[in-house]
This record gives structure tokens, sequence and C-alpha cells, in this order.
């Protein structure tokens, strides 16, 4: 079986503890698994799972560093991304992941449970049924921010932990300009290609929206 190492991983965040090399390590036989049953990423695209998907994730963390404490939630997390990579990155973040597609939070429950992680907990729901606050909302490009925003306006914390103000931070490619215009928010664009050097990363953003 092709061996696939999470060597662009350590590239990017060298101080990584023993345990979270070794999760990180893991991902790739734990998608190659469930993936061949439950298609939550493309077939062509889990050679490239670190870079695509894991480092992908983890720009969010270039951004901004949860902290001890904050609640995060990802909405329409698919497979599990951003929020398992950012939860092997911040174990002391809790992370609440939700999908409305229930054979994906099955692959996030698998997934989390193999890896042990202890601060994160998968559901199937919409984000509209969500009752909870929270300091982030993280997602990958699930939709247009115009449409994504008032899925989860009100469900942020008042009370702030971290170096910039509690918000969205929203993976997404492309020209972004009109959407965020049409979005009527105000919104701040992070490329990805300021903290990763791979050509993949050359039309990335991480979209950051204060709440």
């Amino acid at each position: 079986m092709l061996e696939v190492k999470p060597d662009i991983v350590l590239k990017y965040f060298p101080d990584l503890t023993q345990k979270q090399i070794a999760q990180f390590a893991q991902l790739f036989d734990l998608y190659s698994f469930w993936n061949a049953q439950i298609n939550v990423i493309s077939r062509k695209d889990i050679e490239e799972l670190y870079e695509r998907h894991v480092l992908h994730s983890l720009g969010i963390a270039k951004v901004c560093a949860f902290k001890p404490g904050e609640n995060v939630l990802d909405v329409g997390t698919g497979g599990g991304f951003p929020g398992i990579p950012l939860a092997i990155l911040f174990p002391e973040t809790d992370f609440h992941l939700v999908d409305s597609i229930g054979k994906k939070i099955k692959v996030v429950k698998e997934v989390a449970s193999a890896l042990g992680l202890e601060n994160l907990k998968a559901e199937h729901l919409r984000a509209e049924q969500i009752k909870d606050k929270f300091n982030f909302i993280v997602s990958r490009a699930v939709t247009r921010l115009g449409e994504f925003y008032p899925w989860i306006q009100g469900k942020f914390k008042k009370d702030a932990l971290n170096a910039i103000p509690n918000g969205i931070l929203y993976l997404k490619g492309g020209d972004l300009e009109e959407e965020i215009k049409e979005s009527k928010l105000k919104a701040e664009l992070y490329p990805l290609s300021a903290y990763f050097e791979e050509d993949f990363f050359e039309t990335k953003y991480v979209v950051y929206v204060p709440q």
C-alpha cells in the first residue's frame, strides 16, 4: 500500500509534539480506509491529503492560534476539514463539527475516535439547529459568504480570549472581491500563499469576518 507521510505539515509546523506527529501520520491510512467506503474526499485527491486537505485546513492556524478554553464550530465539515487537523493542533481548544449529511459525520466520528481526540465532538446537524455560542466559526467553502452568514448569525460569544475578536474564519479560493461585496460583510483576506509556498495555495485565502 502507498505510504504518504505528513512531512509537509512538519515543514510549516515544526514544533509539534510526538503525539501530534503520530496523529497526523495516522490520517492517511484512516482516510484511505474510510474514503473507500464513504466518499468524503475526491478519489484523485487522497494522495494529496496532506497538502490539499490537512495543510489547507491548518492555514486557519496561521491567521489565528486558538487558545485553551476557546470553542470553535466547524460548519459543513464534510469528512472533518478543517476541524480534525485543527483539533490535533490545538488540543486544549474544544471543537464542534457539524454536517447535514449523516454518513460524513460517521467518518468524522470514526477518525476522531481512532486518533483519541477528546476535544472534538461531531453531530449530524444543520448549523441553524445549534443553540450554543462559540468564539470562532470555521468552514471550508460550503457556500457563498452571503448565504453562509445567516446560518451562524448570533452564535458568537461576547467575550473574546484571543488576539483577534471572535468571528468567522472561512477557507475559500478564487477571486473573492465580488462575493465579499455581495455579502455586505466586513471581511479581511489572508492569502495562504503568504504562509505556504506550494502552487496549490496561490489562489487560496482565509477570509476573516469579525462577529
